[in-house]
């Protein structure tokens, strides 16, 4: 048996091959993520959700969701299923609104992320690319990096979620 080192080392370890997981697989987390989201967008109400903590830079809940769902919109629709998306990625930072809306944004969002991902190819190259970004980007490897793109995405956005909570209540 190889040591964990070795078999751990950066000349072994590569991100740029095929991504063995399946798009319903990331659905799963996807959607749990944005389960988690809603539920403290929900249980913060209208007004502490749409509140910035104390912090620069800081977002809202609401916001944060929001983001989100443009990231499940972009990268699932355009990038995986090659549907044209309108994305105001600026305006989902200035976000607010009623909490409910936003969750059944949310529920509305979850569902159009796993049809537009249904017949996701994750081995074949993104039908879509961003035009800020270059087409070698890790994201762009193939349709599997760009599903996981938007997990690592709503993942980091919950723990963020869930510090902004944390901050919003203790104030």
């Amino acid at each position: 048996m190889r040591p964990f080192a070795e078999l751990a080392s950066p000349a072994r370890l590569r991100h740029d091959g095929p991504v063995g997981i399946t798009a319903s697989a990331i659905a799963s987390y996807v959607d749990r993520a944005v389960d988690s989201m809603t539920d403290i967008v929900g249980d913060l109400g209208d007004e502490l959700a749409n509140l910035r903590p104390g912090l620069p830079g800081a977002n809202s809940a609401y916001v944060i969701l929001r983001h989100c769902l443009g990231v499940m919109e972009y990268w699932g629709g355009e990038v995986v299923a090659g549907r044209e998306v309108e994305r105001d990625r600026d305006a989902e930072f200035h976000a607010s609104g009623p909490a409910a809306d936003l969750i059944d944004a949310a529920e509305h969002a979850k569902r159009r992320f796993r049809a537009d991902i249904a017949t996701a190819d994750p081995a074949a190259r993104p039908r879509a690319t961003r035009p800020s970004m270059a087409p070698d980007e890790l994201e762009f490897t193939s349709q599997g990096h760009a599903l996981l793109h938007v997990l690592e995405e709503v993942c980091q956005h919950l723990g963020q979620m869930e510090i902004t909570r944390d901050l919003l209540r203790q104030s």
